[in-house]
Formats: C-alpha cells, sequence, structure tokens
C-alpha cells in the first residue's frame, strides 16, 4: 500500500519554500535511484518549478524534463524526474509523487510513496487537511513532517 508523508511548512516559511522543498525531496530521491514524478497546481507552477530545479542548489543537477514533452521513442525512458499539472506519468514513474496541487491526483495509488507539501497560509493548510482526511479515509498509512 502506498505510504504517504506530509511536509507541512513553518507559518513564516516565504512562498517559495515548498518549491524548493519539492526540489529537494526530488534531488534526493534522484540520488537514491529512484524515478519521481512532481506534480504541480498549473502549467505556469510546473515551468517555474523546472527552472528552480536548474538553481534551487548550487552545484547540483537533477536530470528532469515536462511530462508533456516526453513521447515515447521506442525503448528509451525519460527523465527520473518528470514534471507536470494533469499529465499521467508514463508508467515505469511510479516511485514518488510529489504533489505540490492542492487536490490529490487520481493516480497517485500506483506510488509506493507519495510526499504531499502542505505551504503557510490558511487556505493550503485547509487543503492539506482535506487531503490528509481522503487518504486516512481510505486506510493509508500516513506520515506528518513539521518543517
Amino acid at each position: 500500500m502506498t505510504r504517504i508523508d506530509f511536509y507541512i511548512l513553518a507559518d513564516d516559511a516565504d512562498e517559495t519554500a515548498s518549491d524548493v522543498v519539492a526540489c529537494r525531496l526530488a534531488g534526493k530521491a534522484f540520488g537514491l535511484g529512484h524515478a519521481v514524478y512532481l506534480h504541480a497546481r498549473s502549467d505556469e507552477h510546473a515551468t517555474r518549478l523546472d527552472e528552480l530545479l536548474w538553481t534551487f542548489q548550487q552545484g547540483s543537477f537533477v536530470p528532469h524534463m515536462r511530462a508533456a514533452q516526453w513521447r515515447p521513442p521506442g525503448d528509451d525512458v525519460p527523465a527520473p524526474v518528470l514534471l507536470g499539472h494533469d499529465e499521467q506519468p508514463p508508467d515505469d514513474h511510479w516511485d514518488l509523487l510529489i504533489n505540490t496541487a492542492g487536490a490529490v491526483p487520481m493516480f497517485f495509488s500506483h506510488y509506493q510513496r507519495v510526499a504531499e507539501l502542505v505551504p503557510p497560509g490558511e487556505h493550503a493548510r485547509q487543503l492539506g487537511r482535506q487531503r490528509f482526511g481522503f487518504y486516512r479515509d481510505r486506510g493509508y498509512e500516513l506520515h506528518t513532517h513539521r518543517l
């Protein structure tokens, strides 16, 4: 069964903090050999995450690409980190889903792990509580991390 980890950012975190956390999680998972799908809340947000993956940490590189740009060319595998906002990732990206959107993606249960990011702010907290309840009511293993 999928393990769900909630990462709750501090109330005093700035608005880009959750994006940096998403990039760090993707980088760590990539370093451990995991395939990652980074689920953004919009196309514009996916573009910001795409740019941030190049710059969030000096001296590091996280191979990534936009899910909408990937086309299965024979046996080629996509980058270890895919970014999208409403695309379902290819079948070989089922290790870690990092969700930065306000809703649970319908394909979440295909993943071994889901990282749910909860940014500061009352609206974001309310959406996080709804997602937490969704998973809890379905019997998923839940873990909470306060950052």
